[in-house]
């Protein structure tokens, strides 16, 4: 199952070339003259790079980086291939742990030139997919969780959320759209500014294909009504994560879906988990669940009802 995503072509040319850091004239010389790799291509005629694309060009890359011409680093390719049948799976996962405990630790001493190099690191290494996705989200997750338990302050916090924000978003902008798929806008609740949750949510949607309008943190009141009738997206999420900003969350969601009838509210966050019983079940459709298992059924459900 996992080699069948690794194959599967998601990428466009210009997010590759961002990716692996070759010009698409030279990614298209030596698919041409080396057929080392074959992207396949959708209805407009477009190449899609799969993972196992960018993990090869990655290779190949760093290798004419340290001083190989290309042909020298293919051959060098054949021979690893060879050796093994998955030459490109990433052995050792301790360094995956390793860098997450390094950034984190950079993160609260407040050292941005150390987080930057670090994270600099991880994308040289790894596939886009496999820092955002393995190293960078749960790292957002538990700077949240120590933020919620006391365990670092707010200003720590607030420097991490920062820059992880911008990494990611400059990052996130290379996966391509489906615009097939309903747009989608993203924004913290009324009174709300912790944007740790929304971030791993807006990255999860944007993987699979989805176009979101990521806005942040707490807009000023009536505003996101403006969003709205601009966008006319299918889904709105807010993230709550406070509890005396729970009330202000229902109260919003259930007037936005009064207001705009073909809209649906996504609610996430720690004081959504948290509800009690009652507005458990009045509020059910709307509650995202706390997995990726369950924003997957709750997506496919709602983007495909009638």
């Amino acid at each position: 199952m996992q080699n069948d995503l690794d194959n599967q072509g998601k990428y466009n040319m210009k997010a590759v070339s961002t990716m692996v850091g070759i010009l698409p004239g030279t990614l298209r010389a030596w698919e041409r003259r080396y057929q080392m790799i074959a992207p396949v291509r959708n209805e407009a005629g477009h190449r899609l790079y799969s993972d196992n694309h960018v993990r090869k060009l990655k290779w190949l890359t760093q290798k004419v980086n340290d001083g190989f011409t290309i042909s020298q680093a293919i051959s060098l390719l054949e021979q690893e291939q060879k050796v093994s049948a998955r030459p490109f799976i990433d052995q050792a996962e301790d360094r995956v742990s390793q860098l997450q405990r390094d950034i984190l630790h950079a993160f609260l001493q407040f050292d941005e030139r150390t987080v930057q190099d670090l994270m600099n690191e991880a994308f040289t290494i790894y596939t886009m997919d496999k820092v955002l996705i393995d190293i960078l989200a749960p790292l957002l997750l538990q700077i949240g969780n120590m933020w919620e338990d006391g365990k670092i302050t707010t200003a720590h916090e607030h420097f991490s959320t920062s820059i992880l924000r911008s990494r990611i978003g400059a990052v996130m902008h290379a996966y391509p759209h489906n615009g097939i798929l309903p747009k989608v806008v993203a924004v913290c609740a009324p009174g709300e500014w912790h944007e740790l949750g929304l971030l791993i949510f807006t990255l999860y949607m944007r993987r699979k294909g989805y176009e979101v309008i990521y806005l942040g943190s707490s807009i000023k009141e009536h505003d996101i009504e403006v969003v709205l009738e601009t966008v006319k997206p299918r889904f709105l999420f807010m993230s709550c994560t406070m509890t005396n900003n729970l009330s202000s969350t229902l109260e919003l969601t259930l007037s936005l879906e009064k207001e705009f009838s073909n809209l649906v509210v996504g609610l996430g966050g720690s004081a959504i988990d948290s509800m009690n019983d009652e507005d458990k079940q009045k509020f059910h459709p709307n509650i995202l669940g706390q997995s990726m298992s369950e924003w997957d059924h709750w997506i496919e459900e709602k983007t495909y009802a009638n």
